[in-house]
């Protein structure tokens, strides 16, 4: 059997999220009792907690709902990067060493250890120009293991405008921690949203033959 990496952070009340963002909370609308053989549950969060998939909608006003995005980005062979400690911004230099015969799904590793008790205001993030070249590459999707492609404090979000008009997709705070670089199979499929920004995956990598 091929080894899988479950590369998705747990989803809990505690789980961090964007300041000002809408955090995970559970209430029970039913529980298992006399006259009830089920619990059933009713979840309230931003579909940017967890490891997430964001649509075109969420930076462009004019853009996709994640529920109209095709699949194909968030499937088939990709590569993990490590650029760990390389600053604020990830530069084309920093990757240099890994672009030879890159896949068209490139995931960026730039923790050592992706904070998970609290948001970090300092996430590192692409700079511009490396998504850039990425998207020169034939690259489709890029992800990272921070809660975002820009800055936390950037207000005009040069990386997220870069893939919104080089047409890639993207996928944010994959938790990356034990995951050596190379090459994968990445499955991070979004659901079928319709009107949403974004949508919460699964994101696992798949061992290569």
């Amino acid at each position: 059997m091929k080894k899988l990496w479950d590369i998705s952070p747990p989803v809990h009340a505690a789980a961090p999220v964007f300041p000002g963002d809408t955090a995970y909370t559970q209430t029970w609308a039913a529980t298992i009792g006399p006259g009830c053989p089920v619990n059933v549950s009713a979840i309230t969060l931003s579909p940017h907690v967890g490891a997430h998939a964001d649509a075109p909608l969420h930076y462009d006003a004019d853009g996709a709902a994640i529920g109209e995005v095709s699949l194909d980005a968030f499937l088939g062979p990709c590569r993990v990067i490590h650029a760990i400690g390389c600053g604020p911004l990830v530069k084309p230099e920093h990757i240099a060493h890994a672009l030879v015969g890159l896949p068209q799904r490139v995931l960026l590793r730039v923790y050592e250890h992706q904070p998970q008790d609290r948001f970090d205001n300092d996430l590192p993030a692409f700079a511009p120009e490396t998504v850039e070249q990425l998207a020169d590459f034939g690259v489709l999707l890029i992800g990272i293991d921070s809660a975002s492609i820009d800055p936390a404090n950037s207000k005009t979000l040069d990386s997220h405008q870069t893939i919104r008009r080089r047409g890639l997709r993207v996928l944010e705070n994959l938790l990356l921690d034990d995951v050596p670089e190379g090459d994968y199979e990445l499955i991070a499929l979004p659901l079928k949203l319709t009107t949403a920004d974004a949508s919460p995956v699964r994101a696992v990598l798949r061992e290569l033959p």
